[in-house]
């Protein structure tokens, strides 16, 4: 059993409390085992513990072996010169704190069983490493993983969006602004639409969200793909006109045309369609996220994002080339993907940092009536017992396999902790 097992076992007090005592005799009450401590220093912080007579409060260290106190150098670490217990499986010395200080030493005898089934989840090659005792697991504890497994998904997310906020000084809509294009590439075309977004303020393209034609001329001129050829039609000559006038304007230097990747998709997921589609977007709105926030309910937060190119796309996949005639909206996945990957997190984030807890909810509640994504991960779910029923849940069941399942967590999931308790 390694160090992270037996801490483990002392914030879940999965051991006998019975005559604990000292190394040295004295008796031991656990009135409080304090809050584990995920950074640096002592194991757990803030704790209560009763040592005959004397009521501490202070800090636990877990070791395996006490000698380890000395192998990590904590004797010359005044950042432990508040333990008021270590905790230790094998006593082979005593140790002191920086200032002198003889620590009390207290033996863990951790549960037989809770070791056996900790280690049972160890050996299990398939995954989860539980998939044998799921279907002995009361729903509740799952759901209960599924809540905390979102929110962890969406906290991740937000890393990306806090550093962004902080490159544009806490604008809020520039930061959505530059996160929504990003996604709009859709993975293939996720680079050039971030470079675009980045070359082309969203304080410019604001004073022009009353002109469709002029939001396409500058996302269009920007990208670089109005240079990919010299002549063409009516549409494509008028874009290039008003580029020219406000690349002088606003002193734009556009991208290089040939970043933009074209092989290998459908022509429904061209650049030229998404750009067109992205122009529309914010020609509904000067700041979108703003508006976002005045919307009251899922649904018209869903239609926001129902979106058509401009009319020249119905017959256009790419400049200057006819096609069948098509209306080139947004297809319903892609809407969802948008919703999922940048309005969830950032209303989410918004509402933490506001204190708005009915955005946090609002948030949640996009991924309740959103449909659940269909893939190996929630087939394998699936067959194992759980279902899927929205992108709540799909979200939160890819959470748990990609980063706590892959890499045997189990000490930091509940199921895991059911598993490894019952």
């Amino acid at each position: 059993m390694n160090e992270e097992f037996f801490q483990f076992a002392w914030r879940h007090q999965f051991f006998s409390k019975e005559n604990l005592c000292t190394t040295k005799g004295l008796s031991i009450e656990i009135v409080n085992p304090g809050t584990w401590n995920t950074n640096s220093g002592p194991d757990f912080f803030n704790a209560k513990i009763k040592i005959g007579t004397t009521l501490w409060g202070g800090n636990v260290e877990i070791h395996k072996k006490a000698s380890d106190w000395i192998r990590h150098k904590h004797q010359n670490d005044d950042a432990y010169s508040n333990v008021i217990l270590h905790v230790v499986v094998e006593n082979d010395c005593d140790v002191k704190s920086s200032n002198g200080r003889q620590i009390p030493t207290m033996l863990l005898d951790v549960d037989s069983e809770v070791q056996h089934n900790y280690q049972t989840l160890l050996n299990e090659s398939n995954r989860p490493a539980c998939n044998k005792s799921l279907h002995h697991i009361d729903p509740i504890y799952v759901r209960s993983t599924l809540d905390s497994m979102l929110i962890d998904r969406i906290q991740s997310k937000t890393y990306t969006l806090t550093q962004t906020l902080r490159q544009s000084q806490n604008n809020w809509n520039e930061a959505f602004y530059l996160h929504l294009a990003m996604n709009f590439g859709f993975k293939v075309n996720a680079l050039p639409f971030e470079m675009l977004s980045r070359s082309l303020p969203l304080t410019i393209l604001a004073h022009h969200t009353s002109s469709l034609i002029e939001l396409e001329a500058l996302l269009f001129g920007q990208s670089g793909l109005l240079n990919e050829q010299l002549l063409g039609d009516d549409y494509f000559l008028m874009l290039r006109k008003e580029y020219s006038y406000f690349s002088r304007k606003y002193n734009l230097k556009g991208m290089e045309g040939h970043v933009w990747k074209f092989m290998r998709l459908r022509p429904a997921n061209f650049p030229t369609i998404r750009i067109a589609q992205f122009a529309s977007l914010l020609y509904q709105s000067e700041n979108l996220f703003s508006k976002l926030l005045e919307l009251k309910t899922t649904k018209e937060i869903l239609n926001l994002f129902k979106i058509n190119a401009s009319s020249y796309w119905d017959t256009h996949y790419r400049f200057n080339h006819l096609s069948n005639k098509k209306l080139k909206k947004m297809g319903q996945l892609s809407q969802f993907n948008l919703i999922i990957n940048t309005v969830v997190p950032f209303l989410y984030l918004y509402g933490e940092r506001s204190n708005k807890d009915d955005l946090k909810t609002r948030a949640l509640e996009l991924l309740e009536v959103i449909p659940s994504e269909k893939n190996k991960i929630i087939t394998q779910w699936s067959k194992l017992g759980i279902k899927s029923a929205n992108a709540y849940d799909s979200h939160a069941l890819i959470q748990l396999k990609n980063v706590y399942c892959d890499y045997k967590k189990c000490l930091n999931c509940q199921i895991g902790i059911k598993v490894i308790n019952r």
